[in-house]
Order: structure tokens, then sequence, then C-alpha cells
């Protein structure tokens, strides 16, 4: 397997996990209106990073695209949850980087 495919799977899966922590413990938060954005980013990205896992092993013309968009809601999704001070979301922000990074190495590439 690739490096920078093995790296953008390895992204995409503790991104997903992040994303998926940090969108269950916004649900418990106390101010939950404030948390609508962030919640709804966690989902949007562990559902890409999701589908970029079940599509890396394929060598399809989108695959780079599919990619690419994951990178870009990862940075989106990054920048929502730096903005809260729960421990849930910074590690979440860190997680997306990290993956939005990956991404963008494996298709500038």
């Amino acid at each position: 397997m690739d490096e920078k495919l093995k790296k953008v799977m390895d992204a995409t899966y503790e991104c997903m996990q992040a994303c998926n922590n940090c969108f269950d413990a916004c649900l418990n938060e106390e101010h939950l209106d404030m948390m609508r954005e962030c919640i709804r980013l966690d989902r949007e990205c562990a559902d890409i990073c999701q589908m970029v896992l079940s599509f890396s092993g394929r060598e399809g013309s989108l695959r780079n695209d599919l990619v690419s968009l994951c990178g870009t809601i990862c940075q989106a999704c990054g920048k929502e949850c730096e903005q809260h001070d729960h421990d849930h979301c910074q590690e979440c922000a860190k997680a997306c980087f990290t993956c939005a990074d990956a991404c963008r190495s494996f298709v500038n590439a």
C-alpha cells in the first residue's frame, strides 16, 4: 500500500473516531444551541471520513475528488471545534486538521 494512502486512511479513521466522540459529547453540553454547528460538522466529517475509508482501496477516477472533499470538510470541522473550550472539541479539532493535511498531501502528490 502506498505510504500517502496509508497516512490518509489512518488520519481519516482517527478523525472519524474523534468526530463521533465530539458529536456524542456535544449533545450532553449545557448550552446545546451554541454547539449546533459543531454537532452538524462532526456528523458530516465522520460520514465523509467513513466514505473515504470505504473507497480508499479503490483506484477509481473520483478517489482524489472524494479525498479532496474530505480535506475540505475536515478543515471546516476543525475550525468550528477549535472555537469551543471543551476537551473533546479541542481533540476533534486536532484530528480534523491532521486529516485535512493528510488529504491535501495525498491529492497534491
